[in-house]
């Protein structure tokens, strides 16, 4: 086991009291351990990044872009290290961990090459002999909270951004992957970063969340995590004029219609559902299936599923990894019970995977549920983990029905040879992101990505839509006449 400092002013500290960090393969012994900071640590995070922003507003854009160009490179040269690091603490593969990482890297470099572009545009004006155009600024230290699935790309993909429009970050990475964001802050911080631009929080949320919150030099706060904190953050906030951008709950969909390439549809929802175990936000959880081709598909879908590998993340032969922790093991579990008890049958897997060294881990086995129907819970809340429901409808329009059935709008997919149904379908659904013949994850960096509903906030990621949460803009006429 090993101590992990944190970044404060520019310097890496540590406070004589520590958190365990844990595999999620084996919970027996912990892999590391970061500092614990006090709510007057986050004080004074948040006094370096208010001395920060001063300078890093300042700075030219064009040394913005270098310093996030030379990160993406110091990521690439330490992906062995970075992957390994992302697996042990989360839990997921390898190849899920260096894919991350590499991720995260992409965030960077597009970002710094977004920073060199146009920052404003050129207007018309009816006053004579005067040119107007608006401009873009920064608009000054914003708080990063994000969460433990993805604890690279995350904050990367907000951390990126932000600093290239020249704000300031205090960042809470999540306190059981803290490992990951602390290889990000580094890679900053040796390429250059000045001191005080980016600050890492690391503790125990419950210690110093009134600290981290309410602090009135927050301008911004972008959250990835659970419809119940997230709205938490939101009502804090109600009084105060601080943006707030949530990347929040999803129950994503996916639609095979009767004229569907069924073993490419059953192969592609796999990969999507089970993907990090289930535990990504745009994992596919619901399956709706045209009823000419329901028992077809779904056993082409069971078989796919029990072609999964249960393993820990860093065996290579592993396709499905552990859960992320205990707490979110005992959630699962206690779901799946929840579906088989209101009437939910398990067509493969259900429960814990206790065998030999795994009873010291955090194992659910990949599980496809039939019999559901729309009022189960399964069927309404969001499950964050290696399970996904079977439902039948009878046509297209009863299929678009089901998608929108929900408080949330993240993603959904469909998969049909029909190019009219296709696009009825992108026109029809209520979600933030949606794919034909594609997963419902595996968007890439310069796609806007947030959802509708419950699912997100009217604030983007990823592209250049995220730019209206990182900048304000100014509007300047200027009259050159006599």
């Amino acid at each position: 086991m090993r101590n992990v400092e944190t970044l404060l002013g520019g310097e890496w500290v540590t406070t004589g009291d520590w958190i365990d960090v844990h595999d999620p393969a084996d919970l027996r012994a912990p892999v590391a351990r970061i500092p614990a900071l006090s709510a007057k640590d986050v004080t004074r995070a948040y006094d370096h990044a208010e001395r920060g922003f001063a300078v890093w507003k300042r700075t030219s854009p064009f040394e913005r872009a270098r310093v996030l160009t030379e990160a993406a490179r110091l990521l690439r040269e330490r992906l062995g290290t970075v992957a390994a690091d992302v697996t042990a603490e989360n839990g997921k593969t390898l190849a899920e961990a260096r894919g991350e990482a590499g991720k995260a890297a992409d965030f960077l470099d597009y970002y710094a090459a977004l920073s060199r572009q146009g920052y404003g545009t050129l207007l018309h004006d009816a006053r004579p002999d005067t040119r107007t155009h608006t401009q873009r600024e920064p608009i000054g230290v914003i708080l990063v909270v994000s969460p433990w699935n993805d604890p690279l790309i995350t904050p990367a993909r907000k951390l990126a951004p932000l600093l290239a429009t020249g704000n300031a970050a205090v960042f809470k990475p999540a306190t059981d992957t803290p490992l990951s964001g602390l290889h990000l802050a580094r890679a900053l911080h040796d390429a250059g970063l000045p001191a005080g631009v980016l600050n890492v929080v690391t503790g125990r949320t419950r210690e110093i969340e009134e600290a981290l919150l309410d602090d009135p030099r927050i301008t911004g706060i972008t959250f990835t995590g659970s419809n119940e904190v997230g709205n938490t953050i939101r009502r804090r906030l109600a009084d105060r004029n601080v943006r707030f951008q949530g990347e929040l709950g999803g129950k994503n969909a996916s639609v095979v219609l009767k004229d569907a390439d069924l073993p490419s549809a059953a192969r592609t929802i796999v990969a999507a559902a089970f993907g990090q175990a289930g535990q990504r936000c745009t994992a596919t959880s619901r399956v709706i299936v045209e009823r000419p081709v329901h028992e077809e598909f779904t056993r082409l879908l069971v078989a796919e599923v029990e072609t999964l590998r249960l393993g820990p993340g860093s065996d290579p032969s592993t396709t499905l990894c552990p859960l992320a922790g205990p707490r979110q093991r005992d959630q699962v579990l206690a779901d799946l019970e929840r579906a088989v008890g209101e009437g939910a049958r398990v067509l493969t897997g259900g429960g814990a995977d206790t065998e030999g060294d795994r009873a010291h881990g955090c194992w659910v086995r990949p599980t496809v549920l039939g019999d559901v129907t729309p009022d189960m819970a399964v069927w309404r809340d969001e499950v964050f983990g290696p399970v996904l429901a079977v439902r039948a409808v009878e046509d297209f329009a009863q299929a678009v029905e089901a998608v929108n059935d929900s408080v949330y709008g993240l993603a959904a997919a469909v998969f049909t040879r029909d190019i009219g149904a296709a696009h009825r379908f992108v026109d029809e659904a209520e979600c933030g992101q949606i794919a034909v013949n594609h997963p419902t994850p595996g968007w890439d960096v310069h796609l806007p990505f947030g959802g509708f509903h419950d699912s997100g906030t009217g604030y983007k990621e990823q592209g250049d839509e995220v730019l209206r949460f990182s900048t304000r803009v100014k509007t300047v006429a200027v009259h050159f006449g006599a």
